[in-house]
C-alpha cells in the first residue's frame, strides 16, 4: 500500500454517480482505506448539513472539508477547525456587483443557505438539474431582499453562490470575479493544505478527487490529484491521473491502483 494518509473527495459527480448514488465499489473501498487508517475527507461545495445522508452516514468520517473550503469541520467533536468567511459589508459589494448580471444568487451563512424571495421563485429557469432546483427548495430560506437582510445581522458570509442560464457568462465570471474580488476566493485546496498541516500528513501523502473547475486547486494542492473521466477538459489538464467516469465506480478503480497497486 502506497503511504498515502488522507483521501479528499469531491461528492457530485466524483464519489457520487449523477443521480448522487455512492456506488458499493466505491463504499467498499473508502472503507478498506478507512481500515488501513486512512482519512477519508469528504471536500464538498455544499455546507454539512445539506451533503447527502449516505455520505454523512459513513461512519470514519470525522474530518470534512465543507463549502468550497470556507469550512474545516470535525464532525466526531463538533467542532470546526477552520474558518474562511467573508465580511458582510464586502459581500454586499460583490452581491451589489451581480446585480448587473443577468443571473440570480444566494449565500451560505452560519451553515445555512438564504436567498432573495424573487431568485427563489424564479429558480426554475437557472437551476442546472432538478437536483439543484430541489437543493434550492429544500436548503434555502429565502427574505424579502438578501442584502438587506445581511445588513440586519451580525454574521458573516461562509460562501456566494451563482447561478447562470448563460455557460459562456458563467466560464468568463470564474475568471473575472476572483480577478475583482481576489480577497475574497477560500478553496478546496487551501482548505486541504490546512488540515493536512494539522493532522502531520505532509504534502506526498494526501490524494484527491474531483470533477469540476472549483476542485482544481485541491487537486493541484495534494499529492497526487485525480480528475474523474467525467470532468471538465480543465480539470483533467490539471491533474496528476484521469480515473474513470463517476458512473463506473472511478474513485474505486484509482484507489485500487493507487493505493494497493491493483490494476484499474
Amino acid at each position: 500500500m502506497r503511504d498515502i494518509k488522507l483521501v479528499a473527495l469531491d461528492l457530485d459527480g466524483t464519489l457520487l454517480d449523477p443521480d448522487k448514488r455512492l456506488s458499493a465499489e466505491n463504499a467498499e473501498a473508502l472503507a478498506r482505506a478507512a481500515a488501513a487508517g486512512v482519512e477519508i475527507v469528504p471536500a464538498t461545495g455544499r455546507f454539512w448539513r445539506g451533503a447527502p445522508q449516505v455520505v454523512r452516514d459513513l461512519p470514519y468520517v470525522r474530518y470534512v472539508i465543507a463549502i468550497n473550503g470556507a469550512e474545516v469541520l470535525d464532525v466526531k467533536e463538533q467542532k470546526t477547525l477552520c474558518r474562511a468567511e467573508i465580511p458582510r459589508e464586502r459581500a454586499v459589494e460583490v452581491m451589489e456587483r451581480l446585480d448587473t448580471l443577468p443571473v440570480i444568487y444566494d449565500c451560505y451563512r452560519e451553515g445555512w443557505g438564504w436567498m432573495t424571495r424573487a431568485f427563489y421563485d424564479r429558480a426554475e429557469a437557472y437551476a442546472a438539474n432538478e437536483h439543484s432546483l430541489w437543493m434550492i427548495r429544500n436548503l434555502r430560506t429565502p427574505v424579502p431582499e438578501l442584502k438587506a437582510h445581511l445588513r440586519e445581522s451580525p454574521a458573516d458570509v461562509q460562501k456566494i453562490q451563482v447561478f447562470f442560464r448563460d455557460m459562456a457568462l458563467r466560464a468568463e465570471m470564474l475568471r473575472a470575479l476572483p480577478e475583482e474580488f481576489p480577497d475574497l476566493t477560500a478553496t478546496k485546496g487551501e482548505a486541504l493544505r490546512k488540515l493536512a498541516s494539522s493532522l502531520g500528513i505532509p504534502r506526498a501523502g494526501t490524494l484527491a478527487f474531483g470533477d469540476d473547475l472549483t476542485d482544481i486547486p485541491m487537486l493541484r494542492a495534494a499529492g497526487t490529484g485525480v480528475a474523474m473521466g467525467n470532468a471538465e477538459e480543465a480539470v483533467k489538464q490539471a491533474a496528476d491521473l484521469v480515473a474513470a467516469d463517476c458512473r463506473d465506480s472511478g474513485v474505486a478503480r484509482a484507489l485500487e491502483q493507487l493505493l494497493w497497486g491493483n490494476e484499474p
